[in-house]
């Protein structure tokens, strides 16, 4: 993804926003990340996005999700639909 790619699809959340909440408050657990315009309190599909951004940032490395606006967008249509999640696929692994 790109910085301004949107992470929280529901709140229009990009990775850059998220990543320099990160950067500015720290915090302590990944939930907290959900302060940051509410991403994750929405369709609940950015969660284990939002869990890895963090546990980069947490490891000292610069956060960023490697796989495409596209695809992700994709992929959480089928979770609509399906209801289900496939987490290999959502992390982009």
């Amino acid at each position: 993804m790109d910085p301004d790619d949107n992470v929280c699809l529901c709140f229009r959340v990009s990775q850059r926003k998220i990543v320099n909440f990160l950067k500015r408050e720290k915090p302590r657990v990944p939930s907290q990340v959900s302060e940051c315009l509410s991403a994750g309190t929405g369709c609940q599909w950015c969660v284990p996005f939002l869990k890895k951004l963090f546990d980069q940032w947490e490891r000292g490395q610069e956060p960023n999700l490697p796989i495409s606006p596209e695809s992700y967008a994709q992929r959480r249509s089928a979770y609509h639909k399906s209801g289900k999640r496939d987490d290999a696929a959502e992390l982009g692994e």
